[in-house]
This record gives structure tokens, C-alpha cells and sequence, in this order.
């Protein structure tokens, strides 16, 4: 039955009214993208090509049944105006109404909850086109089933609520902790510094005193020659004029008293200046000493001490909670060989004849830890032994298994290791260590909750590496190793 645009208007809200004018009259449903036929009936696109759907020529009107052409539709714009125009005052309406429970098409109340759209809708929706191969349900029960999931929901949430603010105190308290010891080390360092700077500064005072004194030698000396030198060049002077004189005179006066001109000549002779003692040398010599001395301290002091000092946290061991880590054979490359209690791993010699399982490393010599960890401090210890090509730390679970997976965290990995003679950490690309020797017991230490892992050595608990916060994702996390060829062995603690 199609609706008639003859109806009788009986109704008298003009709203209804509207709402009739601007409804199709095939599918019932607001008009979208209306066409006009040559006998000025309309209808939505679709619907008018759905009835005329085989017919390749001339076609009639669902309505009045007059012969029309197909290729004669023509848009309505002014029509689908219209239709927007009836949605809009029919939502308000609704609204001033305060009917909330409404249906904003048909005006009906909401008793029906359509599963597939998860929307409320009324029971002429429920008959229409677009929800009429739906499941649908009565809304209260649909409200009450989702209530109950929304509620598990709240749960979790006040869970994860609740640890997160367990998460926030011992944060803070490290943070405290942290701020203590930063503070102590803060006072050390200016005591240290101020004794230093009036050591420094003292050692200054008395080498420039020490260099004033020998000025003082140096100058006296000179004074005392240059004193010296200049009455001898007085003296020669008035010595050399009274030759000269005496050699302008004739021979027999020039003659007389010659054995007492020559004489004065030989009191007359210059003397050599007074030369620095060997006391004052020895002093200088002394002194020129202990300032290559103290220069080359200083000297060695600025190099031990970096342009820029770098200071790495290794959290306290006794905060990362001690974990007992085996290997998980199904994941383990064929060619590796695990211990009886899953503890160590060697290479091997041969491929074993294992199921290629989907959690098997098939290319690379890799192994996870049966153990993950999603939340907490957590650390292990691995054995090294002397071989070659080897690497430890961890992964995340859903790291690729099979093909070829780089030792980085782009593919997943974060770890320290051995390859041709280069101890390195496998950051991309990979951060040589300076390390002279290897350590042959490494402690791995997860942070889950802030995302970092750091590597120590298991003896003197030197740092070694550390991933910093928020390098690993948030999920769940494996200890994993790589073993490079036969000769290498690794085995874990405890």
C-alpha cells in the first residue's frame, strides 16, 4: 500500500504534517536524494529504481500508474530541503517536549533496542527496511544487560584505579628516597668542593709568594751588576779618552811616564758582573719542580672528569623482586640445545627434529623464558661463559617467530651482547660499551611499570646498560636470549 499525497491532513500538529509530506511512499522512510517523475510524484532514488528493476524501457508510476520514462528523472533539491528541514523540527519537538524516550523519526516511544546498530528504536523502525532483518530486544532488558557490563567494567576500572594509586605512592616514596640521597650527595659535594677550592687557592697563594720572592733575588742581582757595569764604563771611558790624548802628544812627551800610563791600563780592566748564585738556581730549579708538579695534577684531574657529567639511575637491587626463569622449549630455534631443568642453552650441531610450532624461532638462534611479566620490578641473572656471539635481555611476547628478527627494539628486543669481539648494547643502531673486559654474570633487571630494563653486573653491581622509561611497551614481556654458535653456552639464576 503507497502512500497517497491525496490523504485527508486530519492531523493537526503541522510538524505530523510535514513529516507525511517529506516521507516516500515505498520504503515509508524520509525521502534520500527524491526524484521526480514526469507525472510529478515523488521518491527516493533508490526505491524508484528497486520497482522498476528489470524493466529496460518505459515504466509506470508506483502511484498513479501513468506510463513514464525512465531516463526522465529529475532531482528534487527543493524536496530534499524540505526533508531536512522535517528532521530538524521534529528533533526539536522531541526535545521540547521533554520526551527523551522518543523517536526522532516517528515519534514514537523507544521500546526496542537493535542489537546489530546498538541503538534505541521504536516499533516503525523496527518494521523498517533497515532494521527489519535485525536482532532486536525489549529496551529494559537490553539496559539491564549492558548495565551489568558496564558495571564489570567500573570494576576493572576501580581496580586498575586503585593500583595505579599503589603505583603513585611508591613512586613517590622512591622519588623521596631518591631526592635524600641526591640531597646528601649535594652537601658532599660542596663540602668537597669548598675544601678543594681553599686547597686550590692556598697552593695558588704560596706559588705566586714563592715567584715574588725569587723576582725579588732576580732583581737585586741585575740591580747590583747593572750598577757595577756602569761605574766600570764610566771609569773606561774617562781611561780610553786620557789614551787617546796621550797618543796625540810627540814621542818625547808621549814617552814620559809611560810605565804609569800602562800601569793604570792594567788596574783599569774590566771585571765580569756577579753571576746568579747556585743557590738562586737550585731555588728556581726547585720551584720549576713543584709547579710541573701541580700543573700535571690539575691536568689529570680535568681528564678524568667528562665536559658534561652524565648520571645514569641503577634502581636498588632490593627493590626488583628476585625471579626464577626457565626456558620455554616450544619456542626455541631446532638448533639449540636446553638443559633437563630448561636452565641453560647451548648451540648445537645438528637441526633437531622439533614441530614447527607458531612460537618457534625458525631462522635466528632465539629462546624466550617460559616466565612473562606484566607489572612489576623483576631480575635475573645469566652466566655468559666465554663464547663469542652471544646476547642477553628480554623481549615482548608478541615478538615475530618466524623469519629474520633483528637483535633491536625495533623488532621487540632490548638486550646486551657479545659480537665479533665488540661488547655492545643492541640499541638501534647498536652502542659499543666500554668495557675492557666482558662481564661473564649480567643481571637483568624489568621495570614493567616504568618501561625500562638495566643491565648490571652480578658481582659488584656495576652499571652496565640501561633502556631508559618507557622504552618497553606496555605488554607482556619475556626474558630471552640468543646463543651465536656451538661454542657458546648460557645458563640462568637462580
Amino acid at each position: 500500500m503507497f502512500h497517497c499525497p491525496e490523504r485527508a491532513m486530519a492531523a493537526e500538529n503541522p510538524v505530523e504534517n510535514l513529516q507525511e509530506e517529506a516521507t516516500c511512499p515505498v520504503c515509508l522512510e524520509y525521502f534520500t536524494e527524491p526524484v521526480t517523475l514526469e507525472c510529478g510524484h515523488n521518491f527516493c532514488r533508490a526505491c524508484i529504481n528497486q520497482c522498476w528493476e528489470g524493466s529496460d524501457t518505459a515504466a509506470s508510476c508506483p502511484q498513479c500508474r501513468e506510463t513514464v520514462q525512465q531516463k526522465n528523472l529529475r532531482r528534487n533539491r527543493q524536496l530534499a530541503n524540505v526533508v531536512e528541514i522535517a528532521k530538524r523540527l521534529s528533533l526539536q519537538a522531541a526535545k521540547g517536549t521533554g520526551r527523551d524516550g522518543v523517536c526522532g523519526e516517528h515519534q514514537e516511544t523507544l521500546k526496542l533496542f537493535c542489537e546489530e546498530d546498538q541503538t534505541p528504536i521504536c516499533v516503525i523502525c523496527r518494521e523498517s527496511r533497515a532494521h527489519r532483518a535485525h536482532t532486536v530486544v525489549p529496551i529494559q532488558e537490553a539496559a539491564q544487560e549492558y548495565k551489568e557490563k558496564i558495571q564489570a567494567h567500573l570494576q576493572t576500572l576501580r581496580e586498575e584505579r586503585e593500583k595505579l594509586l599503589g603505583f603513585k605512592e611508591a613512586v613517590e616514596k622512591r622519588s623521596q628516597e631518591y631526592l635524600k640521597q641526591t640531597e646528601i650527595g649535594r652537601q658532599k659535594i660542596v663540602s668537597e668542593f669548598q675544601q678543594l677550592r681553599q686547597f686550590l687557592e692556598e697552593q695558588e697563594r704560596l706559588l705566586l709568594a714563592g715567584l715574588d720572592k725569587l723576582d725579588e733575588a732576580i732583581v737585586k742581582i741585575q740591580n747590583e751588576n747593572v750598577s757595577k757595569l756602569s761605574e766600570q764604563i764610566s771609569r773606561l771611558s774617562e781611561l780610553i779618552s786620557e789614551m787617546e790624548g796621550k797618543c796625540q802628544k810627540p814621542a818625547s812627551e808621549f814617552l814620559q811616564d809611560v810605565r804609569s800610563t800602562l800601569s793604570r791600563f792594567e788596574k783599569g780592566k774590566f771585571q765580569q758582573p756577579r753571576e746568579i748564585s747556585p743557590e738562586l738556581e737550585v731555588r728556581l730549579s726547585d720551584f720549576s719542580q713543584k709547579t710541573i708538579a701541580v700543573m700535571e695534577t690539575l691536568r689529570k684531574f680535568k681528564d678524568i672528569l667528562p665536559a658534561k657529567l652524565e648520571i645514569r639511575r641503577v634502581e636498588p637491587l632490593e627493590v626488583h623482586r628476585q625471579a626464577n626463569v626457565t626456558l620455554n622449549p616450544d619456542t626455541a630455534h631446532p638448533q639449540l640445545v636446553l638443559s633437563e631443568d630448561r636452565k641453560s642453552v647451548s648451540g648445537g650441531d645438528t637441526w633437531q627434529r622439533l614441530p614447527n610450532n607458531p612460537g618457534r624461532f625458525d631462522t635466528v638462534y632465539y629462546v624466550l623464558g617460559c616466565e612473562g611479566f606484566t607489572s612489576g620490578r623483576h631480575c635475573w641473572e645469566v652466566q655468559v661463559g666465554d663464547g663469542r656471539f652471544w646476547a642477553v635481555g628480554v623481549a615482548r611476547e608478541s615478538v615475530k617467530r618466524k623469519g629474520w628478527i633483528s637483535r633491536s627494539p625495533d623488532d621487540g628486543i632490548w638486550a646486551v651482547g657479545l659480537w665479533k669481539g665488540q661488547f655492545q648494547a643492541l640499541t638501534s643502531p647498536e652502542t659499543r660499551l666500554p668495557w675492557r673486559r666482558v662481564p661473564k654474570r649480567i643481571r637483568v633487571c624489568l621495570d614493567c611499570d616504568q618501561g625500562q630494563v638495566t643491565f648490571i653486573t652480578a658481582g659488584d653491581k656495576a652499571p652496565i646498560f640501561t633502556f631508559p622509561p618507557g622504552s618497553i611497551p606496555g605488554e607482556r614481556i619475556l626474558p630471552w636470549l640468543w646463543v651465536g654458535d656451538k661454542d657458546t653456552w648460557l645458563i640462568l639464576y637462580p
